[in-house]
């Protein structure tokens, strides 16, 4: 139980545990042995109750959340990567690429007042030019100044490096004179360059997707990153992932937030075994807030895991639960059965329900208003 903030472990903790506690409650950083062992143990509750202390001592009681839209230019994509669902061929049925001025029309017809944020990525297109996602950027940047663009990924900015011959740096650059203040945390899946064979990830490798993100940092843009898990890695390779992430971290504090993403089935009817059970979400979100020592926030993805786990997983060492998103595609296209989209009301009623302190942000975690 947590007593005045201080952790009382559970009656039953092993001395390992007691012994990884400790660390935690020293300020230690944990080490590779330490995460694979929170990841073997059954001591769900005092995993939980450890990521919730950390959490508590950075955060308080307070959760995030912002209003932002989730736009999709194309997902027209060169890549096969095993896992997606949402890619599609120049010319297959489904397949699209909207111009910067269809995307506009788009947005007029269902953004509201609030909305501060366009959270924005895609397929890799290799059928238009570098200049193409540019000039989208451009056009929604005209059009709506006032709304922080979080556009790319690092995979998307790999790729816009091989299609147009510039340098990471110089595609970056040309991207903020569009409008790009944000990248946004996808493709990194599990840093593992074996893994990326066997699931056929098809783009930035880890050292790829560590360098745009070293350089975006560089470059004073924050981002965030995330962790796709629930496929054919091992523990082992999830906490390396989470270290990769810490080192970066380390050396360029450019990190906003980390966030763990759950696989999803290639269907919305696939049964149980198909899914992630709620035990592994919650793990993981919990040894993520205590491995990752150096960021300040880790996301339940309510896309993923559904609305009433994200409410656990604020208890679980989570501090934000992402956005209204109205419309997300990707997740929804591997087989997420959960809500494409929740309001402002719902995702205020969904923190409190859990005995937490909504707080609306901004891209940048600057609090807009805080629901007491």
């Amino acid at each position: 139980m947590l007593t005045n903030d201080t952790l009382t472990l559970l009656p039953h903790t092993d001395q390992r545990m007691a012994e990884i506690a400790d660390k935690v409650r020293r300020g230690e950083r944990l080490n590779l042995e330490d995460g694979v062992y929170l990841y073997q143990s059954d001591d769900l509750l005092t995993i939980g109750q450890l990521a919730n202390e950390v959490n508590l001592k950075k955060n308080g009681k307070k959760a995030y959340f912002i209003e932002n839209m989730s736009l999709y230019f194309t997902n027209v994509c060169e890549s096969y990567c095993a896992f997606c669902n949402f890619r599609k061929d120049q010319g297959e049925e489904g397949s699209y690429t909207l111009s910067g001025e269809q995307m506009v029309e788009y947005v007029e017809q269902h953004i509201h007042p609030g909305i501060r944020e366009f959270h924005i990525v895609g397929g890799h297109n290799n059928h238009v030019p570098f200049q193409y996602y540019v000039d989208s950027l451009k056009a929604l940047h005209e059009r709506f100044p006032e709304v922080t663009l979080k556009a790319y990924t690092a995979a998307e900015i790999d790729f816009f490096t091989r299609i147009s011959g510039l340098t990471i740096r110089e595609v970056l650059t040309e991207l903020q004179k569009a409008g790009l203040q944000s990248l946004t945390g996808g493709g990194a899946e599990i840093l593992s360059d074996q893994y990326r064979e066997k699931m056929k990830v098809d783009k930035a490798n880890v050292d790829q997707y560590l360098e745009v993100h070293r350089t975006a940092h560089q470059m004073g843009i924050k981002t965030g990153t995330t962790m796709l898990y629930g496929s054919i890695e091992s523990h082992e390779d999830r906490v390396r992932h989470m270290i990769q992430i810490r080192d970066l971290q380390d050396e360029t504090n450019g990190f906003m937030v980390f966030i763990p993403l759950s696989m999803q089935p290639k269907s919305k009817n696939a049964n149980i075994m198909r899914r992630n059970s709620a035990y592994e979400d919650l793990k993981t979100i919990a040894i993520s807030r205590l491995m990752l020592d150096n960021i300040q926030h880790i996301k339940a993805y309510f896309i993923n895991i559904g609305t009433q786990l994200t409410q656990v997983a604020l208890t679980f060492g989570a501090s934000d639960v992402h956005g209204t998103i109205l419309k997300e595609r990707i997740s929804h296209a591997a087989g997420a059965n959960t809500p494409e989209g929740l309001t402002r009301k719902e995702l205020i009623w969904l923190v409190k329900g859990a005995g937490r302190i909504p707080v609306e942000r901004d891209t940048f975690y600057n609090e807009i208003q805080v629901f007491e």
